[in-house]
């Protein structure tokens, strides 16, 4: 075998003097490709809450605590083996095998010399694996491989590595998809707002309506939202594709007034990515002025996490919108730690009851619990709506104890724009 040469195109880390993301990266593939007979492996290590360190103990310890690290990987910085500092607290190393357990065992070494190291607190390493699986495999690919698989377990106190694996793969392939799809699936059109009707649980009355957004991929057909908002939230676009829906239900509420037909409230959900949006607000004022239409029939629905992001900027923007008219409606109450906090301090007209408090409501804990939230709401004055009504026992306790709006199967699914007229106007 020809001596492979190993010259770093850029400076090692200033801190660690180990190699950069990029000469890791270069020289990775290098050593790979030209060992077609060994098989190699990258370990990608990152710390979950290293930032306490830096807050708790100083920025001097965390450095500590860096170096400390750097100086285990350095150990193993020979022959075929090489190791990086990417940035802060993640690290990398590639390494020549014969058996996964050998991944196994450095991963729990590098997992046991961390927790070694003196802190006054516990520490979360976690360690992501991939394995090669060509000589020709690049190794930036393969580090993106190991982040995703150590990002599965970061923050697990149970779980000390994951290797990636086809599921995540897969789940990898899915994602990139979407990406590439998304932009075209707004210019043509394939995005829809659908809404599903909130009903007055003693008369069936529909109330009201939420708006939720159904992806129609020309090839892939309805693509679930549970499988493509997770993937928009993580990039950033679920702020294009939410303005895309709140066009939707400004324009067509807009024509109905404007045709003299009956309209009712319609809620319209803020990701909690609009908390970074600093011209979120102004949208919501401009699409009301352009299309004519009162922000009293538009509701605002925020879950907790949208509130507990960027928490001053957001209760400003909400408290904003509600004295220009809207309301704002809190989803999910009740699956949060600071619920209660969030309901005193925001300015929140609406609480939706989450479906978890009534799926078991046969039981009397249950019962108890969900009679104390709704008397407690009522005493704040806001109003209630209970999501995920399927059962007429459900609906019968909850009419019982005057809850009366609800959202849920046992009425309707959500549906076309087009279906939701044919109710209201009937």
């Amino acid at each position: 075998m020809q001596p492979i040469e190993l010259i770093p195109e850029n400076n090692p880390t200033r801190l660690t003097g180990l190699l950069t993301r990029h000469d890791f990266h270069h020289m990775g593939t290098k050593i790979i490709s030209s060992c077609p007979e060994q098989t190699f492996a990258i370990l990608v290590l990152d710390i979950s809450n290293f930032k306490s360190v830096n807050v708790f103990c100083s920025r001097e310890k965390g450095n500590e605590l860096l170096i400390y690290i750097a100086d285990f990987f350095r150990s193993y910085w020979k022959d075929l083996t090489l190791v990086s500092h990417f940035r802060a607290d993640t690290f990398a190393m590639l390494m020549p095998f014969t058996d996964q357990q050998e991944l196994i065992n450095m991963a729990l070494k590098i997992h046991s010399h961390i927790e070694a190291f003196n802190l006054p607190f516990k520490i979360l390493p976690a360690v992501g694996i991939c394995i090669a699986p060509s000589p020709d495999t690049p190794a930036n690919n393969m580090c993106d491989y190991a982040t995703m698989a150590m990002k599965s377990i970061k923050g697990k106190f149970y779980a000390k590595y994951a290797f990636f694996d086809q599921r995540m793969f897969e789940q990898l392939l899915m994602e990139k998809q979407i990406e590439n799809d998304i932009i075209k699936g707004m210019e043509t059109g394939q995005l829809q707002a659908y809404i599903q009707p909130k009903v007055d649980m003693r008369t069936k009355e529909i109330v009201g309506g939420e708006a939720l957004v159904r992806w129609i991929h020309p090839t892939m057909g309805t693509i679930s939202p549970g499988k493509f908002i997770p993937v928009l939230e993580k990039n950033g676009l679920i702020i294009d594709v939410d303005f895309v829906v709140w066009k939707q239900i400004f324009s067509w509420i807009s024509n109905r007034l404007k045709a003299g037909q009956k309209v009712l409230p319609v809620s319209i959900n803020i990701s909690r990515m609009h908390s970074y949006d600093p011209i979120f607000k102004q949208r919501l004022i401009d699409l009301s002025g352009k299309y004519e239409v009162p922000p009293s029939l538009v509701v605002l629905e925020l879950t907790e996490s949208t509130f507990l992001n960027n928490t001053t900027i957001m209760y400003q923007s909400m408290q904003e919108l509600k004295d220009y008219g809207f309301s704002i409606s809190m989803d999910d109450f009740g699956t949060g730690y600071s619920t209660m906090t969030m309901l005193k301090d925001q300015p929140v007209n609406e609480v939706k009851i989450d479906k978890g408090f009534i799926d078991n409501i046969e039981d009397i804990h249950a019962q108890i619990i969900l009679n104390n939230i709704t008397r407690m709401l009522k005493q704040l004055e806001k109003k209630i709506i209970v999501e995920g009504v399927e059962t007429p026992f459900q609906q019968d306790f909850l009419v019982q104890h005057e809850c009366f709006d609800a959202q849920g199967f046992l009425y309707y699914k959500p549906m076309p724009i087009t279906e939701y007229e044919s109710l209201l106007d009937q």
